[in-house]
């Protein structure tokens, strides 16, 4: 028996009803708590602070229309209703996102900014959703505010299509950093400085703060992503390391599994922590300002000349430590409750040998102006061992007139004396007030003497030196006026494995400042770079693309840059590369198609749609970006 026919509905029939999980004014007020508690953050990561500006900003504009009707409180129909919903769900999900990069482990943020930023733009196509067709008439909604919302509507479309702008600086620092975990030496600390610079991770405070981000967003991966996790956790360490904070794990003085599970040591209490180095504390003792310490570290501060408490800087009124036991029985008893052993600590340097240090400096700083070649030799030689170890070494030695000594040395031609000198200076170089002592005192033409003419050591030494240098805009535009980028280059083309990779961070740092950009590609960079692409055994493809992405923006440069070998090349990467290989060869191509729309077209006759097509599809969030814009360039092209 055929079912029943449902009579056809006339036009003053209801629409079929929605499901309301609650009433219409409860659903605006929703709203409005929403947004209020979105607004209500004081301030977001460097990373994305551009991102959540711009949101807060569509934040205040939709505020009015959810004012008007709180006020008007008229009846909603179901797609009024729908919509609002739809809304909610948006700035729910703009809230989390404020949220995350408010108070989320700044260092997770940078590594996987693309992914971030595809969740703002996914959040922006979800408010604009709600936005389009929202039926103002049966809301009575006021034509200013109607005005004023279909602008930001159209402004929210408009930010899904916007070209990303990718922090290159921040990239790269990334790159090198994550790529050379083996290589300690200073050249690499300086990245550091200037990472944990640009991601306000310099301070015990701030280190802290991290520290306790990063095992929350452990604890909520429970186990997974255990290669990402990896990374998050080494290179807060490094951070630690130039801080000198001394501590080897996140998660206090308990041994890591490699699986990352969730073990008892991602809930240590707060308290058991020293706030110098974040670690439990064994033998924790009472300062004057009433808080608590690990002995040797505290020791240690005071010890430096300190004279005030660490946490609260206030003045001391005795240096008096008094054990803390109340505190150390309790962490015992919770280390045998969750089965904690801690780790046996190395004992500390007797005080005396930091004494002696500070006496050797002077005669050090002193034995370099010696008219007596082994006595110059002998002096740079533990002169370059003391500023490796620590800070306070390089300030001793900065004060003591180090740095107008060494200067003097660099033109001596003892080979070993030389190439000591050299690597002093970078190590110094890594405290910001160094490198305009260095700069100003007429070091930058002799390190490119060395440069061109010193041992492979010294070369390296002397481009990463540059590099370290350079970070001072200053220093980029004098290095280049001085002839640095000829000698970088050289070093680029012929030097060792490890010379080629300070060559390349030391350009791309340089190449930031327009005029060297054609001092780059007049000293044959072009060439250079794309030996080392062809040199798959060398590993800095990426390398190579992220400085011909900062040359291509400059139109003398794109002239060399752009001919269709080079596309051809280009379109290799992205067809065989890795993820990394052909995000960043997407970037380069995107920038000459833009400029040149026939580079483009030869790039498409090997087949690239498909490999496009790919891409936007299973690429990473910035190459999914790249290609689709690609993809939209290419239509224009036929």
């Amino acid at each position: 028996m055929p079912p029943p026919t449902q009579p056809p509905s006339s036009p003053d029939d209801p629409e079929p009803s929605v499901a309301r999980e609650m009433d219409d004014e409860d659903l605006v007020e929703e709203l409005l708590v929403t947004v209020d508690s979105a607004r209500a953050f004081p301030e977001f990561r460097r990373t994305q602070r551009k991102e959540c500006a711009n949101l807060l900003r569509w934040l205040q504009l939709v505020l009015p229309l959810l004012e008007e009707l709180r006020d008007a409180a008229p009846r909603l129909t179901d797609d009024a209703y729908r919509r609002l919903s739809l809304l909610g769900r948006a700035l729910a999900a703009a809230r989390r996102l404020l949220r995350s990069c408010h108070d989320g482990s700044k260092i997770f943020l940078a590594l996987e900014s693309e992914t971030v930023l595809s969740k703002f733009r996914s959040m922006y196509e979800k408010m604009h959703a709600a936005l389009d067709g929202m039926p103002y008439v049966e809301l009575a909604i006021s034509d200013e505010v109607k005005e004023q919302v279909e602008l930001m509507n159209a402004q929210l479309m408009r930010s899904q299509k916007r070209a990303d702008t990718q922090d290159l600086e921040l990239s790269m620092d990334l790159m090198v950093i994550l790529q050379n975990k083996e290589d300690e030496r200073n050249a690499d600390r300086a990245i550091l400085e200037r990472l944990a610079k640009k991601l306000e991770l310099q301070t015990l405070a701030e280190l802290r703060a991290e520290t306790i981000a990063i095992k929350k967003l452990i604890n909520e991966r429970n186990g997974k992503h255990a290669d990402s996790t990896k990374q998050i956790i080494d290179l807060l360490n490094r951070f630690k390391e130039i801080a000198g904070v001394d501590e080897k794990d996140v998660l206090g003085d308990v041994s890591m599994p490699k699986s990352l599970n969730k073990c008892p040591s991602l809930m240590i209490p707060d308290d058991f922590l020293c706030p110098i180095t974040l670690e439990i504390m064994t033998d924790p003792v009472i300062v004057a300002s009433g808080q608590t310490y690990e002995r040797r570290s505290i020791q240690k501060w005071l010890d430096s000349g300190e004279r005030t408490c660490p946490k609260t800087r206030d003045p001391l009124a005795h240096l008096s430590l008094a054990p803390n036991y109340a505190l150390k029985n309790l962490i015992l008893q919770w280390c045998d409750k969750n089965k904690v052993e801690l780790q046996k600590r190395e004992p500390e340097p007797a005080a005396e040998q930091d004494n002696q240090r500070k006496q050797d400096i002077p005669s050090l700083v002193e034995g370099m102006s010696s008219i007596h070649p082994d006595v110059q030799r002998k002096a740079v030689k533990k002169i370059r061992m003391l500023s490796k170890e620590c800070p306070e070494n390089r300030t001793l030695i900065a004060d003591n007139g180090g740095i107008p000594a060494l200067i003097g040395l660099l033109a001596c031609p003892d080979t070993k004396a030389q190439e000591n000198t050299v690597t002093s200076l970078l190590n110094l170089s890594i405290d910001e007030k160094n490198k305009l002592l260095i700069t100003r005192g007429g070091a930058i033409p002799l390190i490119i003497e060395i440069l061109r003419n010193g041992s492979p050591e010294a070369q390296e030494n002397s481009a990463a030196t540059l590099f370290s240098l350079s970070m001072l805009d200053e220093n980029k535009a004098a290095i280049g006026s001085l002839g640095g980028l000829a000698p970088l280059v050289e070093l680029l083309r012929s030097g060792t494995a490890r010379g080629k990779k300070d060559a390349a961070t030391a350009i791309f740092n340089l190449v930031q400042n327009p005029q060297n950009k054609a001092r780059a590609t007049h000293a044959g960079v072009v060439p250079a770079l794309l030996k080392v692409i062809d040199d798959k055994g060398l590993g800095m493809v990426d390398e190579a693309l992220s400085i011909f992405l900062l040359l291509s923006s400059h139109a003398a440069c794109r002239a060399e840059i752009g001919t269709t070998a080079f596309v051809e090349k280009l379109v290799r990467l992205i067809k065989d590369g890795t993820p990394k290989n052909k995000e960043c060869a997407l970037s380069v191509l995107l920038e000459l198609g833009t400029n040149s729309k026939p580079l483009l077209v030869h790039g498409l006759r090997f087949g690239l749609h498909e490999d496009l097509s790919k891409i936007a599809k299973d690429g990473t969030s910035r190459a999914q970006r790249k290609a689709n814009s690609l993809i939209k360039l290419a239509r224009k092209c036929y």
